[in-house]
């Protein structure tokens, strides 16, 4: 996938209990993924969709655009109702012909009927009180005749009241409905009917959307999940200091290399104009390759040929970007300029400091001992991640929900016009209807089991990922002391969406909580090792 790979976020929505509907989040190009795992909701944020166009003269014969419905009553009427047929709805203080067409079982129509007594009364309201306020060359302000004020601004605040009242009936009538509304509803293009603004009456705006009928969730013991951990055993924990020794040793620079070195020196293309000084890792290369860079000082050069190197070595041993390991053909040549060599530190007081903060250990068994207690802590949450990762993908797979993909495809095509491509959208949908999938269980579940974000929650969540941060900076004291304003700066950063989404990483883990409490559960215990294969699945 390349950097200009489109990406959607997450879509979830609000876990407060104050919205019913589902939120949707627009696509974004060229910032890569923002999880690693498909529903992980830590840090979404909440944007709404492209405007589709803002007045209906702007689409011709096609109805205008509706925004995204972002505030829905949370307990619709529970009422009968029979798709297809005709829908009187009281708007204002009109009636409007609406007509809802299920076609599929998650996606419609709606066509909207408007004749004159709905829009004309505001339309003239709007103008008298703009005549009163009007500033016209040769009247004084406010005594233009009503006519010429018509004729200079009638035909712009009709398709503004239209287009107003177009939008809050529609958004008022799907809120009556027990269906969830997925995206935004788009117009209908209608290439062969044009409005003749100046002259019509009447008027009728087609517009289609997807939806979800209900979602049934079943937990119970005939779904299996597996709770997996990873064990943290002596031969990880002598490699995990053999690796901080290694890193927190001091450096030297010896007159002659030996196999561990790191060499630093000009590396250059025998039959190109390719030059670049680099850092060599002895130890990244081939062992015949290697050899080449042992028992070598200042201003010595090695001559070797591309085909020696494999390709990753160019870029792990040599520091290479992929194209110019793509492009490496031919002969090179690297000439010597200094070398350098990482004694390994010693177990002492001055080393555990820099590791876990002054005093924090004392002995080498203390220090191991934190070494593992460090290593499990970190392996603990790894694993908590994957197996809620895997829980979400058995419980979207149980469900089964049927979601409008045609339709939604269309509409992150259209809420990202000139940003992603249709094969953009194809490559990328399957992520983004399993994070939708979640999202709508996962609110199902939350409601049919009274299950909420409380403040308080927010509160000690943003409190432990800080506490994580500093875990290795021996600074927990000065940290604690001053915890409410770290709490307080971060939940209103990002203009408040950092708030939004703990509340919705709150709800996920009690959702989670609780499907793990309904399905059976076994436990798996794994080595570090066996865990990487997992996951390289």
């Amino acid at each position: 996938m390349g950097q200009n790979s489109t990406f959607f976020r997450n879509i979830f929505s609000l876990p407060c209990g104050k919205l019913e509907y589902v939120f949707t989040f627009a696509s974004t190009i060229g910032k890569g993924l923002l999880f690693s795992s498909w529903s992980h909701a830590d840090v979404a944020k909440l944007v709404d969709a492209l405007d589709l166009g803002s007045s209906a003269a702007r689409h011709g014969g096609s109805s205008p655009s509706i925004r995204t419905l972002q505030a829905l009553n949370p307990s619709p009427v529970n009422q009968e109702r029979d798709w297809g047929f005709l829908i009187q709805h009281q708007l204002i203080e009109h009636t409007l012909e609406i007509t809802v067409d299920k076609h599929t079982a998650n996606q419609a129509s709606i066509k909207i009927k408007l004749i004159e007594a709905d829009y004309q009364p505001k339309v003239d309201a709007k103008l008298k009180d703009y005549a009163k306020k009007a500033v016209i060359r040769g009247f004084r302000p406010g005594k233009a005749p009503i006519s010429m004020v018509k004729n200079m601004y009638g035909l712009s605040l009709l398709v503004e009241e239209i287009n107003t009242l177009l939008g809050e009936s529609l958004n008022n009538h799907l809120k009556t409905q027990t269906f969830k509304v997925l995206g935004e509803p788009l117009p209908v293009e209608k290439a062969d009917e044009s409005i003749d603004w100046k002259n019509q009456k009447d008027f009728e705006f087609e517009y289609k959307i997807g939806f979800i009928e209900s979602i049934e969730v079943k937990l119970d013991q005939t779904i299996k999940g597996i709770n997996y951990s990873i064990k943290v055993d002596q031969k990880l924990i002598d490699e995990t200091i053999e690796n901080l020794t290694s890193q927190y040793g001091e450096s030297t620079n010896p007159e002659v290399s030996e196999a561990g070195d790191f060499i630093y020196g000009d590396l250059k293309s025998t039959s190109t104009d390719f030059s670049k000084t680099v850092s060599a890792d002895i130890s990244k290369l081939s062992k015949k390759l290697a050899g080449k860079y042992i028992g070598l000082s200042k201003e010595a050069v090695v001559e070797f040929e591309s085909k020696e190197v494999k390709k990753d070595e160019w870029t792990a041993g040599f520091g290479l970007s992929d194209q110019e390991s793509e492009d490496a053909k031919g002969g090179y040549t690297f000439t010597v300029k200094n070398i350098n060599r990482k004694a390994k530190a010693e177990l002492n007081q001055e080393f555990f400091d820099k590791i876990f903060g002054p005093d924090q250990v004392k002995t080498k068994k203390e220090f191991e001992e934190k070494v593992k207690e460090t290593l499990q802590g970190s392996y603990n949450r790894e694993s908590k991640v994957f197996t809620e990762e895997e829980l979400k993908k058995l419980v979207v797979e149980k469900t089964k929900l049927s979601l409008p993909d045609a339709f939604l495809k269309e509409w992150l095509i259209k809420a990202n016009e000139g940003k992603v491509t249709e094969a953009e959208v194809e490559q990328e949908y399957p992520l983004y209807a399993k994070q939708l999938s979640w999202s709508l269980i996962s609110n199902q579940v939350a409601k049919d089991n009274g299950i909420q974000a409380e403040h308080a929650d927010v509160i000690e969540k943003t409190k432990e990922m800080i506490r994580e941060q500093f875990a290795s900076s021996g600074l927990g004291a000065q940290m604690e002391s001053s915890m409410d304003l770290f709490v307080d700066n971060y939940l209103k950063g990002n203009e408040g969406q950092n708030y939004m989404n703990l509340m919705t990483s709150v709800q996920n883990e009690k959702v989670l909580a609780l499907v793990q409490e309904k399905i059976k559960m076994t436990e798996k215990s794994l080595t570090i090792d066996e865990f990487k294969e997992l996951l390289d699945k």
